[in-house]
């Protein structure tokens, strides 16, 4: 398949301007106190995250980690021990994610490059991750194909998508409130089936479907009175086997 170079071009141009969860901090970018904002945000939104991934795990693995933003992520894998690889499309990203290894007194490499085509050999890294970062991809596939080649036989990759199944969608129709980033080049949302065939290839994969709601600080007025005061904790109170096929996130853990 012919790569779509412009597509892509355009995507890096979008994230090259814009810092996701910016408006959740008034620090200095990138400044120490910008990153720890950033971080306690992140896994505050996100808190079923370090219960579906150790970062404390991989201690010794080398980690390439592809859509690194900031490096918020990679910060954990690299604290606990992996040997860490940020790659970014957006070189605004891979300056930024440098700052913050060096803040938190990381060591890793960093590389500002297409997850479609790596600069790493065949069977040379032990995990690859990409959490959020399919949906945003001018060419997702490419991706698969290219942590399908990079992996060691037996090596494990971790992705996130979108559900478009899910909660937040039928929430963000009813009440007329657009997704974060609606706006970008690509967004791409998928069903679990959908997710399945995307991620094709890998011996064993388990998905996992997460994000529930929790209280907003993006969102203001009426509409988040209601969700954070009303929503939230109804929607919660559901039995979790009921609903959990309806999470905005889907996690995908994939064996080589």
């Amino acid at each position: 398949m012919p790569h779509d170079r412009q597509r892509t071009a355009t995507v890096r141009s979008y994230w090259n301007t814009r810092i996701h969860d910016l408006e959740m901090t008034t620090q200095p970018v990138g400044s120490p106190k910008f990153f720890e904002e950033l971080d306690e945000y992140r896994f505050d939104k996100l808190a079923y995250l370090p219960q579906v991934i150790d970062f404390n795990g991989y201690r010794g693995k080398r980690l390439v980690e592809v859509g690194c933003g900031v490096g918020t992520d990679l910060v954990r894998f690299a604290r606990g021990g992996a040997r860490v690889i940020g790659v970014d499309l957006s070189e605004t990203a891979v300056g930024l994610a440098k700052a913050n290894l060096a803040a938190g007194g990381q060591a890793g490499t960093m590389v500002v490059a297409d997850g479609g085509d790596l600069p790493l050999p065949a069977s040379s890294v032990d995990v690859f991750y990409a959490h959020g970062v399919l949906q945003y991809a001018a060419e997702p596939r490419r991706i698969i194909d290219e942590s399908l080649r990079v992996l060691v036989p037996g090596g494990q990759a971790i992705f996130m998508v979108y559900n478009r199944v899910s909660w937040l969608m039928a929430l963000s129709k009813l009440m007329s409130v657009k997704l974060e980033h609606e706006d970008a080049p690509v967004l791409d949302l998928y069903s679990i089936a959908e997710f399945r065939e995307l991620i094709r290839g890998f011996s064993r994969v388990t998905v996992i479907p997460e994000r529930f709601p929790v209280k907003s600080r993006l969102h203001h007025g009426w509409k988040a009175a209601v969700y954070n005061g009303l929503f939230v904790s109804v929607f919660n109170a559901v039995p979790r086997a009921l609903v959990r096929r309806f999470g905005w996130h889907l996690m995908a853990i994939c064996e080589k």
